[in-house]
């Protein structure tokens, strides 16, 4: 053998080792918590996000997704199944009860969240500036809710007499602090306020029913990561009862809703994607900021008030950021 030939099969023998290592090694995995059913919005928006950090699912991430589909009593076992694997960053959304489930599952491995509530004061983070500890992500509102905006909107749309509606997820632990912050709102409005909960399908078509019946002149759904997965019930329900209805955001007015007033939820699931990409390379959760909206959009739908019969107030129409046609 020549020696050129036996110094190249050397070469070629020393770099076999780092190959198979390079083979070998593992790609991160996210694990991604959600206390409801799939979304697309959701999961292009975060996968966008994410590969703004250099991430590609599939390709350098592997993602391990659980559904609690709007059964929050899952999340508890989703959170131990995906800490137990174990996974790189644990993902956790929409909303406090998977941010919860996964805060108590891990003291350890980084959780991204989404939220609309403080999470602060769920004890999730120290502070929005230096959350301190394993866990960050976004909140949906700077304050805990966006409600008494909502319902003062709403109130303009009412005869004098009539009452306003609240609907909230009974199941959500946040429900005593939602209702609270709603009847003061429709007490300083002069407003009597109904309060009907949906935690199921069957619960949410019983509710306007009962709608109806107390002849509630408009109603304000709360941002709820349940709620919000059934916007195309509930925006059918509205119109099917001629209802003047305000959601959370314009996914729901997109759907068909009369009027929402919110942050927009597609930009928030990038910066997530870009969070969890960033702990990935070696960036601490605590030293990333909670991130929050600057700013709230008021979207109307006219072709919703045609069907149900709603004159809009050109005062409205004129605070509104985007009328769909």
């Amino acid at each position: 053998m020549k020696r050129r030939e036996f110094i190249t099969l050397l070469g070629g023998a020393a770099s076999w080792p780092l190959a198979a290592r390079a083979q070998q090694q593992p790609m991160p995995v996210i694990g991604f918590l959600s206390s409801t059913s799939e979304e697309a919005y959701i999961l292009t928006a975060f996968r966008r996000g994410l590969s703004e950090q250099g991430f590609v699912e599939n390709i350098n991430v592997a993602i391990d997704y659980r559904y609690a589909d709007g059964h929050y009593d899952r999340l508890t076992a989703f959170a131990t199944e995906l800490v137990a694997r174990p996974v790189s960053v644990l993902v956790a959304v929409p909303s406090s009860p998977a941010a919860l489930a996964a805060k108590a599952a891990t003291s350890s491995i980084p959780i991204v969240f989404d939220l609309g509530a403080d999470p602060v004061e769920l004890g999730l983070v120290a502070s929005y500036n230096r959350p301190g500890a394993n866990a960050t992500g976004a909140v949906a509102v700077v304050v805990s809710s966006l409600t008494p905006k909502r319902l003062e909107l709403l109130d303009g749309l009412l005869a004098k007499a009539a009452p306003m509606a609240l609907l909230v997820n009974p199941t959500n632990k946040l429900v005593d602090a939602e209702r609270k912050l709603a009847e003061e709102a429709a007490q300083a409005l002069g407003r009597e306020l109904i309060l009907v909960g949906g935690g199921t399908e069957s619960e949410i078509d019983a509710a306007f029913e009962t709608l109806v019946q107390r002849g509630a002149g408009g109603l304000a759904v709360w941002q709820e990561a349940y709620l919000g997965s059934r916007r195309h019930q509930i925006t059918a329900l509205a119109q099917r009862h001629k209802i003047p209805t305000i959601y959370p955001n314009r996914l729901a007015t997109e759907a068909g809703g009369f009027m929402s007033y919110g942050s927009n939820p597609s930009g928030m699931y990038r910066q997530l994607g870009a969070y969890a990409g960033k702990i990935l390379k070696g960036a601490s959760p605590g030293d990333l900021p909670v991130l929050q909206p600057t700013t709230y959009e008021l979207v109307i739908n006219v072709k919703t008030a045609r069907a149900i019969g709603l004159t809009i107030p050109p005062q409205l129409l004129t605070l509104a950021d985007e009328v769909l046609e």
